[in-house]
């Protein structure tokens, strides 16, 4: 198969070279139909405009539209190449249809943690079942590769810092960590028994445009830009020295193609930054790029679904098995949000509830 250098998923020489060692600038998305379930979300619609920069053919998105948007596919849509379904990943009957002729799955659907508690049995038919049903429904139609979306929840409080993958599962106390460990153990066993080829992603903070503005459950820094645009200051649940590894949604999609075009296999691999931010210092940097760095911050007692004190990926895995490595400083991607952000509020003249 020819090398063929994918615009704008490997970005620097350093990149380019980390590539090479591992196999992955040979490109099998060319001319291939792709599925990516979840694909008018945050993170789904970012791997569908780098799909297209790939050169796929044919690009299917299916999504309930609960999260996400026609706007998050404005550009990819005009292309002529990606078609959206609007429709649920529970749909054994479509997935069927979906899945048939198609080289490469990207599953990205998934419920938040928040509203996995909040609604545990709908958590366990969408992140459990109907992944389930997915990985079988790809093994009988044979798909090439299969990449999925994890999480560092699976690891609950970690033991060690920076975090491995071989860190054990048994700290997690969410369900939604369950059930991506679970997903991880499916894709294991699929592998041993039908030769499956996958990478699953265990990504760490996720941010940046496209992040849900008005649903339920919106994402801190939104409520933060909210309140700094009107005035007020970021509220901190907690005492906020506690860590995250903050990584940039356009980062998370370069490593979902990487892993794709890879000869990487049955492996669960870390998606974040590999550098530590306190809540404080990522509030306080939110504050002076929205120009008001001086703004006191407002603590409350801390109410959280999952309440991790520290987040700090080990990157190392990723960087020798798909030739990753997160390519967009903090500062830049938080500027980048808020341009973003700014962009939807005059649009829309609304900005997030609560």
């Amino acid at each position: 198969m020819p090398k063929v250098m994918l615009p704008d998923v490997l970005r620097d020489d350093n990149a380019r070279n980390r590539a090479s060692d591992a196999g992955s600038l040979t490109n099998p998305l060319e001319g291939q139909r792709c599925l990516v379930t979840g694909g008018a979300g945050f993170i789904g619609s970012h791997i569908v405009d780098l799909l297209i920069d790939a050169g796929c053919s044919e690009i299917i998105v299916i999504d309930n539209m609960i999260r996400g948007r026609h706007a998050n596919l404005e550009r990819a849509l005009t292309s002529g190449r990606v078609r959206l379904i609007e429709g649920d990943i529970r749909d054994t009957t479509l997935m069927r249809g979906l899945v048939q002729g198609t080289d490469t799955v990207f599953h990205q659907a998934a419920l938040r943690i928040t509203q996995c508690a909040q609604e545990p049995r709908t958590a366990f038919e969408v992140m459990v079942t109907a992944t389930y049903d997915l990985i079988e429904e790809c093994v009988r139609a044979d798909v090439r590769k299969m990449v999925v979306a994890s999480s560092a929840s699976v690891y609950g409080m970690a033991q060690d810092f920076p975090t491995t993958e071989n860190q054990n599962p048994y700290d997690n106390r969410t369900l939604y960590g369950a059930a991506k460990a679970f997903g991880e153990g499916m894709l294991r066993s699929f592998n041993d028994m039908h030769g499956l080829d996958y990478v699953t992603l265990r990504y760490f903070n996720v941010y940046g445009p496209r992040m849900d503005i008005h649903g339920r459950y919106t994402e801190v820094l939104v409520r933060w830009m909210d309140r700094l645009a009107t005035g007020q200051a970021p509220v901190i649940f907690g005492d906020g020295l506690q860590t995250m590894d903050m990584i940039q949604v356009k980062d998370v999609a370069r490593a979902n193609i990487l892993a794709a075009i890879s000869p990487a296999s049955d492996v669960a691999l870390n998606v974040g930054s590999g550098e530590e931010t306190s809540l404080l210092e990522l509030a306080h940097l939110l504050a002076r790029i929205m120009g008001q760095p001086g703004t006191q911050l407002i603590f409350q007692e801390a109410r959280s679904v999952n309440p991790v004190p520290r987040r700090l990926a080990d990157t190392t895995a990723a960087r020798e098995a798909i030739g990753f490595e997160a390519a967009i400083p903090l500062a830049d991607g938080m500027a980048d949000l808020v341009e973003w952000w700014r962009e939807q509020r005059e649009t829309t003249g609304l900005g997030a509830i609560g």
